[in-house]
């Protein structure tokens, strides 16, 4: 027996979670999960930060236009806020001056919140940081905390509500155009749709191939994190450490942010892998921890957890979406790296418009966005 729907997805992430919830308002939809669980591999372990100014100027662009969904929510969507107050400083040393004057210029285009801050400005908002290290900052006031499980959650119960359904334990084993149908073999059974739309993550490339479809390029890569107890010389010091901002290295050396009364940490390390269940490498974690007890007036007592998750680019580090050029009905939705998060609701929107061909949705276009700027025809060309 096989099933027959509009819209077959592969990957229950958060990219196939929010095009699938899209998407089911025009059509039938299914989504193929591999595991268990949608949202495992990268959805599960993201930082969990909403930021304009993070990104090539095409994720910001997407990140700006999801603020609306994020902050007023469809009713019924979540029971919690999506999004709650934190801010995030990008620190730097006094030979990181060009970088932090560089960065607010660029988050300035698109988000006139941000603001410039000399030393004793940066240590008046974060006074756990090394006077001897810093020398100023980007203070980005309307960065947020994203609530990742509510999120992805509220996409999932969204597609339901409209008629799709989530298939687990469906890894693709086989794919074949025929008839003018991609079918797809998993373990689940045998699946068809006019239109596959490739969301499977850091095994997207490995589906195009599968598919008979070129690759984009894309390159998984490992980001670790922990998550600790600090140790200050005066126990005072800890006070109001919740509320603390989250703070970034301006060259993306390390960040750090409060997490469940404790603080997480990550390298923001980016080494290639093979798509696999990633796991921390402690020479990455002695790195980090190295780094940020140069910054802050605090050191690491004792490690509570530790992991690591898949972040997977192109070449450019823009999203890859839309249809192929070469192969009828094989639709990309891949390369989210570590934005697809903050910009999930206008990625989902961007894919249900242009897989029903509708072109960009108008507020992803004012924004600047191009149908060539997300296409997978930029990454072929000589």
């Amino acid at each position: 027996m096989m099933e027959r729907v509009d819209f077959l997805i592969v990957g229950g992430g958060m990219a196939g979670a929010s095009a699938a919830y899209e998407l089911a308002a025009h059509g039938s939809v299914i989504v193929l999960e591999r595991e268990s669980q949608p949202g495992y591999h990268s959805t599960g372990r993201s930082a969990a930060l909403y930021t304009q100014t993070y990104g090539h100027p095409v994720v910001r662009a997407l990140t700006v236009a999801s603020w609306d969904f994020y902050t007023n929510p469809p009713e019924g969507f979540s029971e919690h806020p999506l999004l709650t107050p934190r801010g995030v400083l990008l620190i730097g040393r006094g030979d990181q001056t060009a970088a932090l004057d560089r960065d607010f210029a660029e988050g300035r285009r698109l988000t006139p919140t941000v603001e410039r801050l000399g030393r004793a400005e940066t240590l008046a908002r974060a006074p756990f940081l090394n006077p001897d290290y810093v020398d100023g900052a980007v203070w980005e006031p309307e960065a947020m905390d994203m609530d990742v499980h509510a999120i992805h959650g509220g996409y999932l119960r969204g597609l339901k509500a409209r008629g799709g359904r989530l298939v687990t334990d469906a890894g693709v084993t086989a794919l074949e155009r025929r008839d003018g149908l991609w079918i797809a073999a998993t373990p689940a059974g045998a699946f068809a749709a006019p239109v596959l739309v490739n969301a499977a993550g850091a095994w997207a490339d490995g589906l195009a191939g599968m598919a008979g479809v070129r690759p984009v390029g894309l390159v998984p890569k490992r980001r670790t994190a922990l998550t600790f107890d600090p140790v200050f010389a005066d126990p005072a010091d800890a006070a109001g450490l919740a509320g603390w901002p989250m703070t970034i290295d301006v060259d993306e050396q390390f960040y750090m942010k409060p997490e469940s009364g404790r603080l997480l940490l990550s390298p923001a390390d980016e080494t290639p892998v093979e798509p696999c269940d990633v796991q921390p490498e402690e020479l990455d974690i002695a790195v980090a921890i190295d780094r940020m007890e140069q910054a802050v007036r605090f050191s690491v007592r004792r490690i509570t957890h530790k992991w690591a998750g898949l972040r997977s680019f192109v070449a450019d580090k823009v999203m890859v979406v839309g249809y192929d050029e070469s192969a009828d009905g094989f639709f990309w939705l891949a390369g989210q790296g570590g934005y697809g998060i903050q910009t999930a609701p206008a990625m989902g929107r961007t894919a249900a418009a242009l897989a029903t061909g509708c072109g960009l949705p108008p507020e992803v276009a004012a924004l600047g966005v191009r149908v060539e700027d997300l296409a997978s025809a930029r990454l072929r060309r000589p």
